[in-house]
């Protein structure tokens, strides 16, 4: 089995930064991918950010494109997790946030929430104008 635990979020003004942490426990895989969505209230859940856990030296990552340049996913060894660095954030931005990880055999990390098989309990980012 396999459990993600979210930290990291709460309120803060349009400019400002935050700072996630998905803890991973568990089984492990060869190769598997760790990411991040959001939903919105009254809207889907959309991609944000996800990176590759793999056997070889390589891994890649894949951003939103409403967060390119702003949000940096980065791996924890220590946690065996991944962070999520969020930086001038906007009110859009607004949403719950729900760490995500699952096996792929992808050479990139995907970006649909049906790839991944595990998830975090969310965790709340609010962002005022």
């Amino acid at each position: 089995q396999v459990q993600l635990v979210e930290s990291g979020g709460g309120l803060v003004q349009a400019g400002g930064s935050l700072r996630l942490s998905c803890a991973y426990s568990g089984r492990t895989f060869s190769t598997y991918a760790m990411g991040w969505f959001r939903q919105a209230p009254g809207k889907d859940r959309e991609f944000v950010a996800a990176v590759l856990w793999s056997s070889s030296t390589t891994s890649n990552s894949n951003y939103a494109d409403s967060v390119k340049g702003r949000f940096t996913i980065s791996k924890d060894n220590a946690k065996n997790g991944v962070n999520l660095q969020m930086d001038s954030l906007k009110p859009e931005d607004t949403a719950v946030y729900y760490c995500a990880a699952g096996p792929t055999l992808s050479m990139t990390a995907p970006t649909m929430p049906g790839r991944y098989r595990y998830w975090g309990q969310g965790t709340q980012v609010t962002v005022s104008s």
